[in-house]
């Protein structure tokens, strides 16, 4: 399959959970559907202003969501995919991430080079203001903790990311909350899949108010959730061994 923003992606399905980002969801619809994917997949939080509207108008999949939560968004999205996916695009809803990088993102498993890219925001280029101290320094430690038990270097946990449908339907994702993007790197690191890290950096929110990073308070409590995730996956996974981690069904 080319590469080229302008060759069609029909088995790639793109999911993006959203909450409250009217000013920004339209257009990032439009230019994600633009790269030729099957479909675009919108999990509204159950959002106060006319989030899912934007984004139905724009020619989205739109649900919203049983309750509030990232990784319950996650899974609804997942849960609404269709049988022709093969491959699986996450990316925020609030033009932070450039709809531009898919190709990026994408050729790596789409050439069989890898299971799962990791879009890494700290390694390609910032506006300033895009990224809080606190998200820089948790994509940091997050990353060395991943290495420090699994031997897999990640630089951040960008929600901008692609894996293989049917290695994701293996891990068996089940966390709710802002631990998504970690529960998957650990699991994917645990499982020993093809790793692949490109730069993608990162662009001041176009709409929307971060959810993890508006300010300390908010930035405290992500943390907390994600120290609290990763000690918990990483027991989890330990008393269970290989089968928690899918190793013997993976390719």
């Amino acid at each position: 399959m080319a590469n080229d923003s302008t060759s069609l992606r029909q088995d790639v399905s793109a999911i993006i959970p959203c909450l409250d980002e009217e000013g920004a969801i339209g257009p990032c619809v439009a230019a994600v559907l633009a790269h030729g994917l099957g479909e675009v997949i919108v999990v509204d939080g159950q959002s106060a202003d006319r989030t899912a509207q934007r984004a139905a108008a724009a020619g989205a999949k739109v649900l919203i969501a049983p309750a509030r939560g990232y990784g319950q968004a996650m899974l609804s999205g997942l849960a609404a995919l269709s049988p022709r996916c093969t491959i699986v695009l996450f990316i925020d809803g609030d033009g932070s991430d450039r709809p531009e990088l898919i190709p990026a993102v994408l050729g790596p498993i789409e050439s069989g080079r890898a299971d799962f890219v990791l879009g890494s925001r700290l390694r390609g280029e910032r506006e300033p203001g895009s990224l809080g101290a606190s998200q820089i320094v948790a994509g940091h430690l997050a990353g060395w903790l991943i290495r420090l038990l699994y031997g897999v270097r990640f630089t951040d946990m960008s929600p901008f990311r692609a894996i293989r449908r049917d290695v994701l339907d293996r891990l068996g994702m089940v966390e709710e909350t802002f631990g998504w993007n970690l529960e998957m790197q650990m699991r994917v690191a645990a499982a020993g899949l093809r790793v692949i890290e490109v730069p993608v950096g990162q662009r001041r929110r176009a709409g929307g108010v971060s959810k993890v990073s508006g300010d300390w308070r908010r930035a405290a409590l992500a943390a907390w959730v994600l120290v609290r995730s990763f000690c918990r996956l990483a027991w989890r996974l330990r008393r269970a061994g290989p089968a928690a981690s899918g190793r013997p069904q993976v390719s």
